[in-house]
């Protein structure tokens, strides 16, 4: 056998073709000056595209080993931190291989600090999106489905990505929200704890009006829709004499809180009715005005 080895070796080397390959792949340039150079070669090219190679199935394995072990509403988010991850890595390694193969790679940040420099400050909000949603998705404070507010604007998360996260509001229209106003902006998760959330209608009726009649019917108007649950928990306050009503307020809960203007508009038409046939009237602010004339 190993007298076969050493024929073939040695048609190989007579051929010429084993000198011809080496050739080939010492073909380059050569960049640098005299105290600090370096070259590309064709051979280097091949052995960074065979580490990026190895590197990739190397992370695709790991990453297959651990996401068969999670929940299938998690794996959407590891994917998501795991891609991030993934180019972090490639970074690190290319690092290695410019450095390992004579470029001070210290010496090429500093020539470049000023383009460094801009470039960071053009790509700031673009890191700030990314760190939040990183952030966002190692801590599991919102998850798709989820009811939010911010800025005023309220709308059902439909999609989490790195850098930003797409939600539909009740009128169909799509916000895409970038993730780094989630650390500089309040955000109220309506449904972290359960979808259905505690709702509210206040209204105000004239002084003179049976208040216990006006609990009964503020209580059976809430409790008659059908969105409603927990009747039992259904509350009616009396919550202030007003400048020109008495102020009763009546809580109630939902079932969906992304549709609650639905159930509470509902419930207002039903208490009108009420109102109109037990004779209860809402008052609107009145003044009177005194005019004074001078002799």
């Amino acid at each position: 056998m190993q007298n076969n080895l050493d024929n073939i070796e040695e048609a190989v080397t007579e051929s010429g073709i084993w000198e011809t390959f080496i050739d080939f792949l010492n073909l380059g340039f050569e960049f640098g000056d005299q105290e600090n150079p370096f070259s590309i070669t064709v051979g280097l090219v091949l052995l960074i595209i065979v580490i990026f190679l190895v590197t990739s199935i190397i992370l695709n394995f790991l990453k297959r080993l651990y996401a068969r072990r999670l929940p299938q509403e998690d794996k959407a988010k590891f994917n998501t931190v795991f891609s991030f991850g993934r180019w972090l890595i490639y970074l690190i390694v290319l690092l290695i291989i410019v450095d390992s193969i004579g470029i001070n790679v210290t010496t090429v940040f500093a020539a470049s600090a000023a383009l460094l420099i801009g470039i960071g400050l053009a790509l700031q909000t673009l890191f700030q999106d990314i760190i939040s949603g990183v952030i966002m998705l190692i801590d599991q404070s919102l998850h798709v489905g989820d009811i939010i507010e911010i800025e005023g604007k309220v709308g059902r998360v439909e999609e989490i990505k790195l850098r930003t996260t797409r939600a539909v509001t009740i009128d169909n229209r799509v916000l895409v929200i970038p993730n780094h106003l989630y650390l500089t902006n309040s955000l109220y998760n309506w449904t972290q704890n359960d979808i259905s959330t505690r709702e509210s209608i206040s209204i105000g009726v004239a002084y003179g009006s049976d208040t216990l009649l006006v609990k009964r019917l503020l209580m059976q108007a809430a409790n008659s829709h059908p969105e409603v649950l927990d009747q039992e928990s259904t509350v009616v306050l009396f919550t202030d004499f007003g400048d020109s009503s008495l102020s009763f307020k009546v809580i109630f809960t939902v079932r969906d809180s992304f549709k609650s203007q639905f159930p509470k508009s509902d419930i207002r038409f039903e208490i009108d009715k009420l109102f109109r046939e037990h004779d209860i009237s809402i008052p609107f602010p009145q003044r009177d005005i005194h005019i004074i004339e001078k002799k």
